[in-house]
């Protein structure tokens, strides 16, 4: 599971019957120095590129959320879905201490 935060809402015309009832979101993934930063950090946008993740769990913008990506996004489908990433997970609070070694 990755962390990052929501940045934006993707609008369709026509959508795929599978992914009725969800929504697709934009995503800014978390970068290591925004771990460090926690979540009170002035700017949650990281510096790798967005990816767009869909959603069922309700995520709203400038949210912190946790997403996989790959073969485990379709897993919660029960038909074959084409999706690549997932949110799993609506973030509260993060607690980050880097291993000392």
């Amino acid at each position: 599971m990755k962390l990052g935060t929501v940045i934006g809402r993707v609008t369709l015309s026509k959508t795929v019957k599978a992914f009725e009832g969800g929504r697709f979101l934009v995503v800014s993934p978390f970068s290591r120095e925004q771990y460090a930063a926690g979540l009170a950090a002035p700017s949650r946008m990281g510096s790798e590129p967005s990816l767009v993740v869909y959603d069922a769990l309700g995520g709203g913008m400038e949210q912190v959320i946790g997403y996989v990506e790959g073969r485990e996004a379709a897993q919660p489908f029960a038909v074959p879905t084409p999706v690549d990433a997932i949110n799993v997970a609506l973030v509260d609070d993060l607690f980050y201490r880097p291993w000392p070694g």
